[in-house]
């Protein structure tokens, strides 16, 4: 897809979109599986085929400070398109601080509705914004990881470069 901007970071390579003013709609890890419902939902948003350098430099700064364990929030500015019921699960999902998880369970008590776990494992894997929106701090209720986007072993990097797991 030509609106996507393949960049490379200590992490792998991501692959990201943006908007006409230079938020981000979509980043996702590029080698891994595409979620093809997600991509096709960003190319209904218009995104910029030419977000301009300055802006891909300062995400990949951002996610470069991050993999080397410096950066523990993003100043991108995000554009998040989805369901109130979306928008409601990614704005909680940015409130779970750096090095720390939460539940599925946990996360639906903490939006008010108790025993919708899958409903929000449902909008936590509609994320368009991997890392910078950080679902991969969700796990399951035992402490097992759950499904992510990029792959169970990024998932578990991020939460160990985060200080989430230990061992």
């Amino acid at each position: 897809m030509s609106h996507l901007h393949r960049i490379d970071t200590p992490l792998g390579p991501v692959q990201a979109a943006f908007d006409a003013a230079g938020a981000v709609i979509y980043l996702g890890f590029a080698e891994h599986e595409y979620r093809e419902t997600l991509l096709a939902k960003v190319a209904r948003l218009a995104p910029s085929p030419d977000p301009g350098l300055d802006v891909l430099a300062r995400l990949q700064g951002q996610l470069e400070a991050y993999a080397a364990g410096q950066g523990r929030a993003f100043a991108c500015p995000l554009r998040l398109h989805g369901s109130p019921f979306e928008l409601r699960v990614w704005a909680a999902l940015r409130r779970i601080p750096f090095g720390e998880t939460r539940s599925y369970g946990q996360l639906a008590a903490e939006l008010g509705i108790p025993g919708a776990s899958r409903a929000v494992g449902r909008a936590n894997g509609a994320n368009p914004v991997s890392i910078l929106v950080p679902c991969h701090r969700v796990i399951g209720s035992g402490g097992a990881l759950t499904g992510y986007a990029g792959g169970l072993p990024m998932k578990e990097r991020l939460l160990r470069l985060e200080g989430a797991l230990r061992g």
